[in-house]
């Protein structure tokens, strides 16, 4: 098939999965659209690049000025738009204090950043990824804003990558350091390509196994074919991409999924922390018998995990201050840089392969117990969601745990990253879920100071003029 046939193929086998998994009788907001294009950029390559204005970059540091004012232009909308919907916006916010501290944390180490004209630049963009979350939490549907953002998002960039690395080899194809084929898809590297197809198959896994257990869903048949068509592009993806932690972090969550459907376990949060600290245990017992070895080998990576091991011993006595670090996002710059590019002159490195490492080189310990906190914040979070909804619990409690193991190896705790603004996601929604979810009986008509006056400080639902209540998660 040539590559023009091959782009009309897979243009009409969107659309088709388009017009199957569509909801007619769900409105969700038109801002919807900004956090689907957020994802589409950061899942791939720079606006830029795709536009071929590569050349307009004006330095590694600082990035394309085209690039920056296209996100500049999504933040500023998104702010429009939460702004609009500031009652719950604010209600998200107060609730979600570890995540504000630790953004209030990552501004206030601008000040001690040896680039910090850069950091500031980079934390204001970090700020777009919190503001993406909100704009789907604070949707007038948000379950229903979350299942049209994994669609939108699933279906233009795993087929697209199929389509890259099949028909057009000079994008969806590249050589590594050492010389090795590198598959790419949409993005510029297999590591970017693993975790934004983890994250979104994921999603649709979540999709999959709720379609499966309820029968009487609209429409089951149709949405059924679409999702499973994405999750079989997915799980093709990560075979293909290789990327094994990604690969890893999938079957993991995929497996929470299912583990927390069964009935023994569905809505028991005690029996969710059983089935968590078994996996911890069954790690721990594995690394302490020597076995961890078999393990790295049987996930395809070397003992040495590729080379980070090397990374990670040359980069931990490099960091200016083990408590507060080099400054948001700044260790990777300037002298620093230079002197590891020096050491590792093939891979020539920019991230520390590690996400926990990465927060130690640039907030110090400060950063590292501020994401920790965050994690077990999200992680108690996703239980106290079975209460209410076992399934999308499940799904939070699988976002958690893959970017906690993710991160392990990969710098996941970064801006701009598809497992960090999921991470996010799944804190914010668990904490809406947990905190009383779903639909309200809509009440009769009272008074506006009668209305406000009744809504409890901590209700995360916002009445509209009409008297009815917004579905929250």
């Amino acid at each position: 098939m040539s590559p023009r046939i091959a782009t009309f193929v897979f243009a009409t086998a969107v659309l088709g999965l388009f017009a199957l998994d569509r909801e007619r009788k769900v409105r969700t907001s038109k801002a919807l659209w900004l956090p689907v294009v957020w994802l589409w950029i950061v899942g791939s390559r720079p606006a830029s690049s795709w536009l071929g204005l590569g050349a307009m970059t004006s330095s590694v540091s600082e990035g394309s000025p085209f690039d920056a004012g296209v996100f500049a232009a999504l933040l500023g909308a998104g702010i429009i738009v939460l702004i609009s919907r500031r009652s719950r916006t604010s209600a998200y916010l107060k609730t979600n204090w570890p995540i504000l501290i630790y953004f209030a944390y990552c501004l206030l180490s601008v000040l001690w950043s040896d680039f910090s004209d850069i950091a500031f630049k980079r934390w204001t963009k970090a700020i777009g990824d919190l503001a993406m979350v909100l704009i789907v939490v604070t949707d007038p549907n948000p379950t229903a804003a979350l299942r049209r953002l994994l669609s939108r998002v699933g279906f233009i960039l795993l087929p697209a990558s199929v389509l890259l690395i099949k028909y057009f080899g000079d994008l969806g194809r590249a050589f590594d350091p050492w010389g090795s084929l590198a598959i790419t898809g949409v993005t510029q590297d297999k590591n970017l390509l693993g975790v934004i197809t983890m994250v979104l198959s994921l999603g649709t896994a979540w999709r999959v196994l709720t379609l499966l257990r309820d029968k009487s869903a609209p429409n089951r048949g149709r949405h059924l074919l679409a999702q499973g068509t994405l999750l079989a592009f997915g799980v093709a993806l990560l075979v293909m991409a290789h990327s094994a932690t990604s690969g890893a972090c999938f079957a993991l969550g995929t497996g929470l999924m299912l583990a927390t459907g069964l009935p023994v376990i569905g809505r028991r949060p005690a029996a969710v922390h059983v089935l968590v600290l078994m996996i911890a245990l069954a790690g721990g017992f594995t690394m302490l018998a020597g076995g961890d070895a078999d393990v790295v080998h049987a996930m395809g990576r070397k003992t040495d995990f590729t080379g980070r091991t090397a990374i990670w011993k040359a980069v931990i006595p490099m960091a200016p201050n083990p408590v507060v670090g080099a400054g948001f996002e700044s260790f990777w710059l300037g002298p620093r840089l230079q002197r590891l590019w020096h050491i590792f002159p093939v891979i020539r490195p920019n991230e520390a392969h590690d996400g926990y490492i990465e927060v130690y080189l640039n907030l110090g310990c400060v950063g590292v117990g501020l994401i920790a906190l965050i994690l077990m914040t999200g992680y108690w979070r996703a239980v106290a969601a079975f209460r209410r909804d076992p399934a999308l619990g499940g799904l939070m409690l699988a976002y958690v745990a893959a970017a906690a193991i993710y991160s392990v190896t990969e710098a996941g705790f970064r801006l701009l990253d598809p497992i960090w603004i999921f991470l996010l996601l799944a804190v914010v929604a668990a904490g809406g879920i947990a905190s009383g979810a779903g639909k309200r009986t809509p009440q009769p008509r009272r008074a506006a100071s009668d209305r406000a006056s009744r809504l409890p400080p901590s209700d995360t639902h916002a009445l509209i003029p009409s008297g009815r209540t917004i579905e929250t998660f």
